[in-house]
């Protein structure tokens, strides 16, 4: 098997590195991570060091690849633009879970995430670098933007198109014929039945727009502390972007 690794040694990762050890195409080498100590295990692989190490990481361990397992939609574009900077051309592979079903004819782009039990469906579209969470459904002939994301136990209708960097949370249903823009929050729990224009926050049953939202504003929901310690992480990230 080829050898890869992993961008991410979160909580994220950790069920990414799952996907990809049932999944049994590509031998998983470690995690690449700037923010875990170099040697880190992470449910038995050890953190390898940063993007940086990148070069010296490939030609020691034969990589042919690898997949960033970042959750957060913009802040996984930063570690995609910071690697193919460092590694121009570099292959990001997906990862389908074997409990996952796609249907007829369904396209993906690459860097993507299928996670157990969700489920595809024909003629559908999924761009590059998007998390499909698990049992989370895409009905037929219905499009993915790059970096967008359905979090569990969502279901979007036949024909709906999810725009770049878009997130759907928690348990939201998506009737038919939808189209969400881009850098699009729609809430855990939220019925949609109307269509949502770009960088909006809507939720409720039905959803309704709540707020605007700046490009790159979290969305996941996690402790304030670590929010706050994730928060620094992102904006050194986009700092060493110039470097």
């Amino acid at each position: 098997m080829q050898n890869v690794i992993i961008f991410g040694a979160s909580d994220h990762g950790s069920v990414v590195l799952d996907c990809l050890e049932k999944e049994g195409k590509y031998n998983v080498i470690g995690f690449v991570d700037s923010y875990r100590v170099k040697g880190y295990i992470v449910n038995g692989y050890q953190v390898l060091g940063s993007e940086f190490d990148l070069p010296y990481l490939i030609n020691r361990f034969n990589i042919v690849g690898g997949i960033v397992a970042i959750g957060d939609n913009w802040t996984r574009k930063l570690i995609v633009d910071k690697i193919s900077k460092i590694i121009p051309g570099f292959n990001f592979i997906n990862t389908i879970h074997p409990s996952a079903k796609l249907g007829k004819d369904v396209s993906l782009g690459c860097g993507n995430v299928i996670m157990p039990g969700a489920i595809i469906n024909s003629n559908s579209l999924i761009h590059d670098f998007c998390i499909v969470n698990s049992n989370s459904i895409l009905e037929h002939d219905s499009v993915m933007g790059s970096y967008a994301s359905l979090a569990p136990a969502t279901c979007c209708g036949g024909n709906v198109i999810l725009g770049k960097f878009s997130s759907i949370c928690l348990g939201v249903n998506i009737v038919n014929g939808i189209e969400i823009g881009q850098h699009t929050v729609i809430g855990a729990g939220s019925l949609v039945v109307d269509h949502f224009g770009d960088n909006v926050i809507a939720y409720g049953s039905p959803a309704r727009i709540v707020r605007q939202r700046t490009i790159g504003e979290p969305y996941l929901s996690t402790p304030k502390k670590k929010q706050l310690s994730k928060l620094e992480s992102f904006k050194e990230i986009e700092s060493n972007l110039s470097i």
